[in-house]
C-alpha cells in the first residue's frame, strides 16, 4: 500500500476490525442490511441490473454486491479491506451467489485498467470515508461506459445530519459503532454535484433517506438533509 493511495489507514482498520460482523443481521452493520432493499430497488428502477456488468466500489462485506448479483447482474466488488473482501467471498461461496467476484484494488487503479468497462457503477456510503472523494468520483466516471449510470450515496454535512447520524445513531440509539462517521468528512449535495460536473456526469435523480427510531423504519423521500443518493448518467457521446 503506497502513501499516495486514496484511503485513510484508520478508516480501513476500523472496518477491518468489524469485518467478521458484516453478515450479522443484528450486529454493527444492521442498518446497511435494513436500507439495502431500498437502495437496490431505487438502483434497479433506474437502471435494471439483470444482465448488466456492474462495479460496486467500496463493497465491504458484499451486502449490495451480493443482492445485485442475485437479481441477475454480473458484479465486481472492490475494496481495500482484505478482511472485508474475504468475508464477502466466503459469503458468496456459502450462499452460492452467482456472477459475483471481489478484488482488492483501488477504484483509481481499476479506472486505468478498465476504462468504460461497466454498464453501471455503485459507490454507497463510501465517499465520506476517503481523503479525496473527488478522485473517487472521477474514477467512477471513467469506469462507466458512455450512456451508463453511476450511483452514489453519502451523508450531508449539516447540523441535522450531525445530530441524527452521529449523536443519534452512534451515541444515543447505538445503531452504528461510535466513530463510524466524522462530521468534517461529510459531503454537502452541492459539493458532490460539483465533483460530478467536473467528471462529466449528468445528475438525473436525487433522493434522501430518512429513519424513524420509534418504528425503526427507513424510507426514501425528497429530504436530502441527512442521507442522500445521486443517480448520474455519463453522456452517450462521451469519449473514453
Amino acid at each position: 500500500m503506497t502513501s499516495t493511495l486514496n484511503a485513510d489507514p484508520a478508516e480501513l482498520a476500523k472496518f477491518s476490525d468489524l469485518a467478521h460482523r458484516w453478515w450479522d443481521m443484528n450486529g454493527e452493520f444492521r442498518p446497511l442490511h435494513q436500507i439495502n432493499p431500498l437502495r437496490l430497488d431505487w438502483i434497479n428502477g433506474i437502471c435494471p441490473v439483470t444482465g448488466q456488468q456492474i462495479l460496486d466500489v467500496g463493497c465491504g462485506g458484499g451486502i449490495l454486491a451480493d443482492a445485485m448479483a442475485r437479481l441477475g447482474a454480473h458484479v465486481t466488488g472492490i475494496d481495500l479491506s482484505t478482511k472485508a473482501l474475504r468475508v464477502a467471498q466466503l459469503h458468496a461461496l456459502e450462499a452460492q451467489t452467482p456472477n459475483v467476484q471481489y478484488r482488492e484494488v483501488s477504484v483509481e487503479a481499476l479506472a486505468v485498467q478498465q476504462p468504460g468497462g461497466f454498464d453501471a457503477v455503485t459507490c454507497m456510503e463510501m465517499l465520506e470515508h476517503v481523503p479525496d472523494p473527488a478522485s473517487v468520483v472521477r474514477a467512477c466516471a471513467a469506469l462507466v461506459r458512455p450512456g451508463g449510470w453511476v450511483f452514489f450515496s453519502t451523508l450531508n454535512r449539516s447540523p441535522k445530519s450531525f445530530l441524527l447520524a452521529i449523536v443519534g445513531a452512534e451515541y444515543v440509539l447505538n445503531l452504528l459503532p461510535r466513530g463510524t462517521h466524522e462530521y468534517a468528512k461529510m459531503i454537502r449535495p452541492s459539493e458532490l454535484a460539483g465533483y460530478c460536473r467536473v467528471a462529466d456526469l449528468d445528475l438525473r435523480h436525487t433522493r434522501g433517506m430518512e429513519y424513524n427510531p420509534l418504528t425503526k423504519r427507513y424510507w426514501l423521500s425528497a429530504d436530502t438533509s441527512v442521507n442522500y443518493l445521486f443517480a448520474l448518467q455519463k453522456p452517450a457521446d462521451a469519449v473514453l
